[in-house]
């Protein structure tokens, strides 16, 4: 008896020891499998980074400088999807690279199609959020609106994405990211930073981005077919005009002080009235363009008061005017204007020395028209909620 008690105490000893050693290879195991994916997570992306850069990756990894400007070729020029792709560096180094880096392509994760050809790209950012951006074919030329910040801090009122808030900068290589993933990016004529966010907040990323895109060793592009677009921040539109020859776009909207401060907050930092002084100081009357956006408000912006108004302010500024069609957003009380007051207010700008257009609204029904970008696609959702919602007379 005591034999067979013994016994059972022995087996059940070491039963109790191999479900404890089971239990600890399933979590050694467990922890093993996070550790692969967060050190796949931690990888860099090479994307973004420009030739200095690169040669000093290549450096700290022990290759020769000129392997940077190897690795710049592959993905600047010839838009590799992997490092294995960069067959001209040697099989040990391409490994040694891969262990800390990664081309940084992310494919866009959703797409909208509009009746006009305009198509709106959702693409995944490396910090894990999402950010919209918006090709627009017109015959021989392919234009790409592209984001420079996940939201907006900027709040202005006749915008979507400044009712979403502020969620973060966006990296080099995320701005990069939707020209490089961008299906139809060897079609592309002109790129202008008029998607979500304002880029002259998030400066420093907006311009290494345009360096990359017109260095000799990234895609060459001319600044000329280059817009960057803002509401006018202090200190940093300076900057910008400084160090970039990409063509301006300001947000004007209305040249009023009180009524600008009402729909731009941004206005009670710069008024349009420095912004314009500002301008004053640099040469726009070669290739290099100035433009004012406009959106145009019924009732609003669009009186012979506020078309003087703006013939006051820009006089002597060799510039041009977009006027812009407004898309109605949720809960905002402001409308648009009928065709025939938006072409009296192009006519009476142009015919006292201001070159006026009225652009044409793309990707309206796809909310990817000017003013209606939003990532987390929030209108779509309430645009199928009201659907499935009866309507009552």
């Amino acid at each position: 008896m005591n034999r067979d008690l013994r016994d059972f105490k022995v087996f059940k000893s070491f039963r109790g020891y191999r479900y404890k050693n089971f239990a600890f290879c399933f979590v050694f195991r467990f922890a093993c499998i996070i550790f692969a994916d967060a050190k796949i997570m931690q990888k860099t992306s090479l994307l973004g980074k420009d030739l200095a850069e690169l040669r000093q990756v290549a450096k700290d990894l022990g290759m020769p400088a000129f392997t940077g400007g190897q690795i710049a070729d592959w993905i600047y020029r010839q838009h590799v999807e992997s490092i294995d792709e960069m067959t001209n560096i040697s099989k040990s180094n391409r490994t040694k690279l891969s262990e800390s880096y990664t081309v940084g392509r992310m494919m866009p994760t959703h797409s909208q199609h509009s009746v006009d050809g305009t198509i709106k790209y959702l693409f995944p950012t490396i910090n894990g959020k999402s950010v919209e951006t918006v090709y627009i074919p017109d015959g021989d030329r392919a234009t790409l609106c592209v984001s420079s910040q996940v939201g907006c801090k900027m709040n202005c009122l006749f915008c979507q994405t400044g009712k979403q808030g502020f969620e973060g900068n966006l990296t080099v290589g995320d701005i990069l990211n939707q020209i490089y993933s961008l299906p139809e990016r060897d079609t592309l004529t002109n790129i202008v930073f008029m998607g979500q966010g304002e880029p002259m907040d998030n400066l420093d990323a907006v311009l290494q981005a345009t360096k990359i895109l017109t260095a000799d060793y990234g895609w060459a592009w001319s600044p000329k077919r280059i817009t960057v677009s803002s509401v006018g921040l202090k200190g940093k539109l300076r900057r910008f005009l400084d160090e970039s020859e990409c063509h301006v776009a300001i947000s004007l909207h209305t040249p009023m002080h009180e009524q600008r401060a009402a729909l731009m907050p941004a206005e009670r930092g710069m008024p349009i009235a420095e912004v314009v002084e500002l301008l004053r100081n640099y040469d726009f009357t070669h290739q290099r363009r100035l433009s004012f956006e406009y959106i145009v408000f019924g009732g609003v912006n669009d009186s012979k008061e506020h078309a003087q108004s703006i013939v006051r302010l820009l006089h002597g500024l060799h510039c041009r005017i977009n006027l812009i069609r407004f898309h109605q957003i949720p809960d905002i009380d402001l409308q648009g204007t009928d065709e025939k007051r938006m072409e009296w207010l192009r006519d009476y700008l142009t015919s006292h020395g201001i070159f006026t257009t009225i652009r044409a609204s793309r990707g309206e029904d796809i909310y990817a028209a000017c003013g209606l970008l939003s990532t987390a696609q929030r209108i779509e959702e309430e645009r199928n909620k009201s659907a499935k919602t009866p309507h009552t007379q």
